[in-house]
């Protein structure tokens, strides 16, 4: 595995860390939606569907959604514990994404899973305690797991595999290829 970065792949990590941001900080923006569905217990993300992104655009993309996931979240209550293990889902994510790209659906399933593991179960828990899906009661810990899991598959393999769909399109690729992107098909 070859992970060589120019100057062009710098950028694109910068495109992506900063769509990251700025996606996440509108979806904060909408009243009685925004912040709980950013840093609450039901994490859905909408900048999440970039990780996907990955299986088109690689590396560059692993980068830049693991540094914008930093950004947001070193604005979120949780603090440090976030920005470090947040942004290390992130980049697990992003880059089983990249190593399972041949199988886009399949890599953005289990793309999602290690946020939901890692933010879920590891962490989030202990600041929002819920303890019941749909009226089912669970230990915290699982509770908030299922969440962060079921959200998650949302954003990367609902939205995100949507997204990277529509960019996968040979015209698509070969305007991007045109303007200098190096793609991973």
């Amino acid at each position: 595995m070859n992970i060589e970065f120019d100057a062009r792949d710098v950028a694109l990590s910068g495109v992506f860390a900063g769509l990251y941001v700025i996606v996440n900080a509108v979806q904060m923006a909408i009243p009685g939606v925004g912040n709980p569905a950013v840093f609450g217990p039901v994490q859905l993300r909408v900048a999440d569907c970039l990780i996907a992104l990955a299986a088109l655009l690689g590396w560059p993309v692993v980068a830049g959604v693991t540094a914008g996931c930093v950004v947001v979240n070193a604005f979120g209550m949780i603090g440090p514990v976030d920005m470090v293990f947040g942004s290390v889902a992130n980049l697990i994510a992003a880059s089983l994404i990249v190593l399972l790209r041949k199988r886009k659906f399949l890599a953005c399933v289990v793309g999602a899973l290690p946020i939901g593991i890692i933010v879920g179960g590891g962490y989030l828990w202990l600041f929002f305690p819920l303890s019941d899906i749909l009226g089912v009661s669970m230990h915290p810990l699982l509770a908030t797991m299922i969440s962060i899991t079921i959200s998650s598959l949302i954003a990367v393999a609902g939205l995100g595999y949507a997204l990277l769909r529509i960019l996968s399109r040979p015209g698509i690729i070969g305007s991007l290829k045109s303007h200098g992107l190096k793609t991973l098909d």
